[in-house]
């Protein structure tokens, strides 16, 4: 099941990223995907297994990972880019795209297919309270801090929060939806969940960028490494100390190892902040990481 799942990853990122250079499909077509993932085939998968997901103590420790790293590259970025003497568009970039990971739309097609379905609720918790929660609280302050927009209100930065639609789905998981609801409703969600990995691997195909930044190299390298293998490092001894063990260590370290996520080297893009960067983060990160993520998933098997 883990090699097939794989083999179908790499088979739509290869074909979403050769649509793209074919120019085979529309201009916006990855935008037009991307929201039929955020809002109809991310949700239906967060209600198939969230209910099925045991409230314990240690879903804290999943949650206070992510926290726990952003902390880390905060002081890790902010002292190589001061030793190094990074300009403050590439520490803007490296905040980004170091702190926010390709949690959902890579990860939680990958954590089905490198740990398993029955822990794809763990993916949903380190994505949605941890990474989410990031990006429209950090990630807006750091776009505001050097992109030189106006600092984000708490009112937009929970309007962020509240209008996004998985995040409901797992409110609606946690309360209302039964763990075994009638068939139709079942097999209906687990047809739109399905869709989830060809669609959130052709989008991703469609949307990254390869760009080598040649004076940029530096912070390139700082930022891929610390992306691909100082985070899960920590997270890696983090498991221990939180007391989390099995699945939900494996998905927590996995979730840790992902590349950067598109979105927030979208933002930079968009906020004039390192462009080639960015772009180099997500696309480079992106390609690595299908040689780094089964080595952590390998590694994380005995948590």
């Amino acid at each position: 099941m883990a090699f097939d799942a794989f083999a179908l990853v790499l088979a739509m990122l290869a074909l979403g990223y050769l649509f793209q250079r074919l120019r085979v499909l529309p201009a916006d077509s990855a935008r037009t995907l991307n929201l039929v993932v955020l809002y109809v085939c991310l949700p239906a998968a967060v209600l198939r297994y969230v209910p099925r997901l045991h409230l314990e103590p240690a879903l804290l420790g999943v949650i206070a990972v992510p926290w726990l790293l952003l902390g880390a590259t905060v002081l890790l970025v902010g002292a190589l880019s001061r030793w190094l003497a990074f300009r403050r568009d590439e520490t803007a970039v490296l905040m980004l795209t170091v702190a926010l990971g390709n949690t959902s739309f890579l990860g939680y097609p990958l954590t089905r297919a490198l740990v398993g379905d029955h822990a794809l609720p763990y993916a949903v918790v380190y994505d949605q309270f941890g990474t989410f929660l990031i990006l429209s609280t950090f990630g807006l302050w750091v776009l505001a801090r050097y992109g030189g927009e106006h600092a984000p209100s708490w009112r937009e930065m929970a309007l962020r929060v509240v209008k996004f639609p998985p995040l409901w789905a797992l409110l609606a998981g946690f309360t209302v939806m039964p763990a075994q609801p009638p068939a139709w409703i079942d097999g209906g969600l687990q047809r739109l969940s399905d869709a989830l990995l060809p669609l959130a691997m052709l989008t991703i195909g469609l949307s990254v960028r390869f760009a080598l930044p040649r004076d940029e190299l530096k912070p390139l390298a700082v930022g891929l490494v610390l992306k691909l293998a100082v985070m899960p490092a920590i997270a890696l001894l983090l498991v221990p100390l939180l007391n989390l063990h099995g699945p939900m260590a494996r998905v927590t370290v996995l979730e840790a190892a992902m590349p950067s996520m598109v979105t927030a080297g979208a933002l930079a893009i968009a906020h004039g902040l390192a462009p080639r960067l960015a772009a180099a983060m997500v696309g480079y990160g992106l390609l690595l990481s299908l040689a780094t993520l089964p080595l952590w998933a390998a590694w994380g098997a005995g948590l």
